[in-house]
């Protein structure tokens, strides 16, 4: 009787619509579902048939009927302007995730390249790339930001948020590929690094932690290495050559056998041999001895935590160590050159390669000592064997993204692996989009991306997103500066029109650097509640007017992927422009001209001042066939300058080098600009005061 009542209703035209009201109220049993699926779906207008409830669950929001409830509550906020502030953790457990096998069926992995860590992250085997050889790749974004202020772009959250928008809204394949952020930082000041608001990677509190444990990994290969060159030291101190070469050549089953990265030793000093006794007296003192020269050695241990009493110590003071001490100190992990050729590798027969080619001292006659001299290249393949592998996670929205490698930008060269880049470029397909992110801000993150990461991965960027804020340009245009915990001065919360243009010179200095290396540049100016309309616009014109193929507004913290469609649409537009893709500087140049090219075409200086070390460590990287390499300037992010306190655009000034340092293994030389901390240390309050967990639901509390 039900459905022919509804039938007669389907067929009466001068019925627009049809509630059925639920529960069904009857002494007989109905199936409820049989019912709702026999109101006609253009007069289903409760939403509550198959056809309009999979619409909806498709986002085909303009063609079917939205539930009448939810959809006027939403209507009643977007007319009253109200949203209850969330904190990002709150946001991020507001949304069940899919679980991370679907989503790797639904990007195109199959399921033997994917080795699951619980629901909602998992490993990608380098497989995947062979199968997928033939595949053209995908649009290739990089996301960077004007030079960075106490205040915050939101170069993350803004990654995310065009992931968001290119996926969901566009409908595009789209992937983000992002590092893993480092646990000093997590605890110490600037907590996570998820992106932020609707625009983030989820569960947060997965990726600000322990993930997958790649950086774990890291800190055990790194300081195996650091044990193995003092070890070494101490051992050839204390022993005759002869003893020495027994112990480094035991005895079993009756005689003596080389390893093979003790023949890969021998064939480095020439002597062709392989039985060990053949070698003459001599060859026993050139193969046994490495002969460390101990104030040369750049390879220090690393600890992923703030702890500014590291930066300087005294090793080796135990009795048991004989006397042997020396001035060391750590290093955060992701400073570790382990983590660069993580970030860097290609393979995994690449990755173990350039393992052994790290250079962590010099001997007495000046001669590099590698971790293939002291024997331990191979163990460090071993603990980086799982590291190696991409890890999978997902966006708010439901968009894949990977997670692999996390280098610092001022003291690394600031990107995510190129590996991710890689296999995500082909997943998604010719029309698709990958978007990555280069830290801190275009001096820093965006010049080493091109001049180090697409160097050595052959990858060719098709448009570059540079973000920038209202307030953050203010600052940079002379405001006053801000304390964390106290509120921010009335110049960053009330118009201030002439603020802004003062401090576009950074953006345009940005801008400027961008096109030095023939990539579209689309500006994306992150908006924030107290931001004006004029203040919006007048940077947009000012970008566009600057050489910006566009310029838009964003509000994908607040929105989501809704609020950078329009940078999406941006970005779309600019991958298909004509793009003339060129390095700022050609390798084979000299070592000190390779650094007065960055240090005039995009920081601005006038020249540069070599101080008496550097000069020596150019003469001597020359030597040792290294000076070929890359440069990755290791300077504060905080300024275009070596001046941290420099904001805007400065000139006129000298850059000083005081050091340089080779990551051999990575492949670059990396310059250190006036003094920087390779450790950060705590606060006065950090981070790890909110941070706590739920005994009875085992959820973490206080990240952010």
């Amino acid at each position: 009787e039900v459905l022919q009542s509804i039938r007669e209703v389907n067929e009466n035209s001068s019925v627009h619509g049809l509630i059925v009201q639920l529960p069904l109220d009857s002494i007989h049993r109905i199936d409820t579902e049989k019912v709702t699926n026999a109101v006609a779906p253009e007069k289903d207008v409760d939403g509550l048939t198959s056809i309009n409830a999979g619409k909806l669950a498709r986002g085909d929001l303009g063609d079917c009927f939205i539930p009448c409830t939810p959809n006027g509550c939403m209507e009643l906020i977007r007319q009253t302007g109200w949203r209850h502030v969330l904190y990002d953790i709150d946001i991020s457990r507001s949304c069940v995730p899919k679980c991370i096998d679907r989503l790797a069926r639904e990007i195109g992995l199959l399921s033997n390249e994917v080795e699951l860590y619980g629901k909602t992250k998992a490993k990608v085997h380098l497989e995947a790339i062979d199968r997928l050889r033939i595949q053209p790749d995908g649009k290739y974004v990089v996301v960077t930001g004007i030079t960075p202020t106490p205040l915050g772009e939101g170069k993350s959250t803004t990654t995310i948020g065009l992931v968001q928008a290119l996926g969901a809204h566009l409908n595009n394949n789209v992937f983000a590929c992002v590092r893993q952020p480092s646990q000093g930082p997590t605890f110490g000041i600037k907590g996570g690094a998820a992106g932020g608001g609707y625009s983030q990677v989820i569960p947060m509190e997965e990726f600000n932690l322990h993930l997958t444990g790649d950086i774990h990994a890291i800190t055990a290969a790194n300081n195996l290495v650091a044990a193995a060159i003092d070890a070494r030291i101490f051992h050839e101190a204390t022993q005759s050559d002869k003893a020495l070469f027994n112990r480094l050549v035991p005895l079993s089953g009756g005689h003596r056998t080389f390893s093979p990265v003790q023949i890969n030793r021998l064939k480095k000093l020439g002597i062709e041999k392989s039985d060990p006794s053949t070698l003459t007296e001599e060859e026993i003192t050139r193969f046994a001895r490495l002969d460390i020269d101990p104030e040369s050695i750049t390879w220090q241990r690393v600890l992923d935590t703030n702890d500014r009493f590291l930066r300087k110590i005294t090793i080796g003071q135990s009795p048991t160590e004989k006397g042997y001490t020396r001035t060391a100190q750590f290093d955060i992990t992701v400073a570790s050159e382990i983590m660069a050729v993580l970030a860097l590798t290609s393979s995994l027969e690449d990755m173990k390669h350039r393992l052994a080619k790290m250079v962590v001292a010099t001997s007495r006659n000046g001669e590099p000592v590698t971790t293939e001299d002291l024997g331990v290249c191979g163990a460090l393949t071993v603990l980086m064997r799982d590291a190696i592998k991409p890890n999978l996670m997902q966006t708010l929205e439901g968009n894949p993204v990977f997670v692999h490698a996390g280098p610092f930008a001022n003291i690394a060269h600031g990107n995510s692996s190129i590996l991710a880049d890689k296999i995500a470029l082909k997943l998604v397909g010719p029309e698709g989009f990958v978007v990555t992110e280069a830290g801190f801000g275009a001096d820093i993150g965006m010049e080493k991306f091109f001049n180090i990461k697409c160097r050595y991965s052959g990858l060719r960027p098709h448009v570059v997103v540079l973000v920038a804020t209202v307030r953050a340009l203010k600052m940079h245009g002379g405001g006053p500066s801000v304390t964390a915990g106290m509120p921010l001065p009335k110049e960053y919360t009330e118009e201030n029109l002439e603020l802004v243009e003062k401090g576009f010179c950074n953006l345009r200095k940005q801008v400027e650097n961008t096109k030095h290396f023939g990539v579209p540049v689309v500006v994306a100016v992150n908006a924030f509640k107290t931001d004006t309309e004029a203040e919006l616009q007048l940077i947009c014109k000012l970008a566009k007017e600057a050489g910006a193929f566009d310029a838009v507004q964003c509000t994908h913290w607040a929105d989501g992927g809704a609020g950078a469609v329009e940078l999406g649409k941006a970005v779309q537009k600019a991958a298909e422009a004509p793009s003339n893709f060129r390095f700022l500087y050609d390798t084979e140049l000299p070592v000190v001209d390779k650094i007065r090219i960055i240090a005039q075409k995009i920081y601005g200086a006038d020249e540069i001042e070599l101080l008496p070390e550097a000069q020596h460590k150019v003469h001597l990287y020359t030597k040792q066939g290294f000076g070929n390499l890359p440069i990755c300037m290791a300077k504060t992010h905080l300024s275009l300058s070596h001046d941290a306190e420099k904001k805007g655009a400065p000139t006129g000034f000298v850059l000083p080098v005081r050091d340089i340092r080779a990551s051999v293994g990575a492949g670059f030389l990396y310059p250190l600009v006036g003094t920087m901390p390779t450790i950060p240390g705590l606060p006065t309050r950090p981070c790890f005061y909110d941070i706590d967990l739920e005994p009875e639901t085992g959820e973490v509390i206080g990240l952010f």
